[in-house]
């Protein structure tokens, strides 16, 4: 039996040592060094180093675990353990100059999430939690909103690279939603955006298209924060990030019923 505790004391540790590298880069940052790993889907030498730098520290951490990472490192055999690690959640906005971007860890074993780590680096917030306990932002406890009205639900939307397969589904919410909620955002940086769910900041957040490592940890932060996530049928394949609906849980029916159309 692992010490959760311990570990996320550790990751925590992990991830602000990455945040303040991605935050080193970023001052400095050079934009001809942009990959394009698909349409409009960027990655750089900075996200392959910091998920260099986070794996090896996981790795000294947990050596049993496997790794599934953004950026490729690792691979999930028959692990009992496993690392779910998105060493730059936001890289458009990253090489763009934009808030917000972050570090996201994630550990699950063959059933369940176990420990959540969120490093939002522009604001330096550091959400966290493992199972059995409580979310936090920095030492602080967090909770979801009380808001219960869509008419005042202030929702957070993805809007993912795989646009055509998507398209139909993000005019509907625009058609839907717009003028008929508190607001609409798109930020563009998942992991952090789940938290701000778990912060009352938003009152929901949905996309699909997702990878398991842009909502492992925001996802288990979430639902320790008293939120509610499903896939857009209700069910659990979440997990995966093809259909993430991320909601405070009190506006969670409403709103499935509207992707659902």
């Amino acid at each position: 039996m692992i010490d959760l505790q311990t570990i996320t004391h550790e990751v925590k540790r992990i991830a602000l040592e990455a945040g303040a590298f991605l935050k080193t880069e970023c001052d400095a940052f050079d934009s001809t060094k942009v990959e394009k790993k698909h349409a409009h889907d960027y990655v750089s030498y900075v996200d392959k180093e910091s998920e260099h730098r986070i794996v090896a520290e996981l790795h000294k951490l947990l050596p049993e675990a496997g790794f599934v990472a953004e950026e490729g490192s690792g691979s999930l055999q028959s692990e009992e353990y496993c690392w779910l690690v998105d060493p730059l959640d936001g890289t458009t906005n990253f090489i763009h100059g934009n808030a917000p971007f972050c570090v996201s860890i994630a550990l699950r074993n063959r059933t369940e999430l176990l420990v959540g780590v969120v490093y939002e680096v522009c604001r330096d917030e550091l959400f966290w939690t493992h199972k059995g306990e409580s979310s936090y932002l920095n030492n602080t406890p967090i909770h979801v909103s009380q808001v219960s009205d869509l008419t005042d639900a202030f929702i957070a939307l993805g809007l993912p690279y795989n646009s055509e397969a998507y398209r139909p589904m993000a005019e509907h919410l625009i058609q839907t939603l717009y003028g008929r909620v508190g607001g609409l955002r798109v930020q563009g940086a998942a992991a952090v955006e789940l938290c701000y769910v778990a912060a009352g900041r938003f009152d929901a957040r949905i996309e699909a298209y997702l990878g398991p490592w842009d909502i492992a940890a925001g996802t288990l932060i979430l639902m320790n924060a008293g939120g509610q996530v499903t896939d857009f049928e209700g069910g659990n394949d979440f997990y995966a990030g093809h259909q993430v609906l991320a909601t405070n849980g009190r506006l969670h029916t409403a709103l499935m019923d509207i992707v659902q159309k």
